[in-house]
């Protein structure tokens, strides 16, 4: 199971709004919270049946919103259509280059970007709470790969 502070905070906060602690939920924090990368509810199900759990996709859904909501997980869109979901860890806000051939993620970090947000923010008297960054673009191995359109005759 994932580590037992981050599944007892979940448990509390579902106790603090008088919702059950169910098997089913914690099941499905455990597949998000020990998730290496971005799931959607339909990776989380896969998961789930893997393990022989049955959650219907419905109380995967709620659960999800429910981990955002008490700040254990990240919500984030792709442009795919649909959701992911991912594991709310103590590392900095990191950004995301999306492949929008292969669909791909690459999660990556600069110190910089914070630092020419927040002096933006102040020149204009604003106050950041959040930010996020994602860049849509081609991987390098799709940029090597010949496309559709390479292949058309001129």
């Amino acid at each position: 199971m994932a580590d037992a502070d981050v599944v007892e905070r979940f448990a509390a906060f579902l106790r603090e709004r008088h919702l059950p602690v169910t098997q089913q939920r914690l099941a499905v924090a455990d597949v998000l919270l020990r998730a290496a990368g971005h799931l959607s509810a339909d990776d989380v199900a896969a998961q789930l049946a893997e393990r022989g759990e049955r959650v219907g996709l419905a109380t995967i859904y709620r659960t999800l919103d429910l981990l955002v909501s008490c700040g254990l997980a990240e919500q984030r869109d792709f442009g795919e259509g649909f959701k992911r979901f991912e594991a709310s860890r103590d590392v900095p806000n990191h950004y995301h280059l999306t492949c929008t051939m292969c669909g791909s993620v690459t999660e990556f970090y600069d110190a910089r970007i914070v630092d020419i947000i927040r002096r933006v923010a102040d020149h204009r008297g604003f106050v950041p709470s959040q930010h996020r960054l994602l860049v849509r673009g081609t991987c390098r191995a799709c940029r090597k790969t010949p496309t559709v359109l390479d292949r058309r005759p001129l």
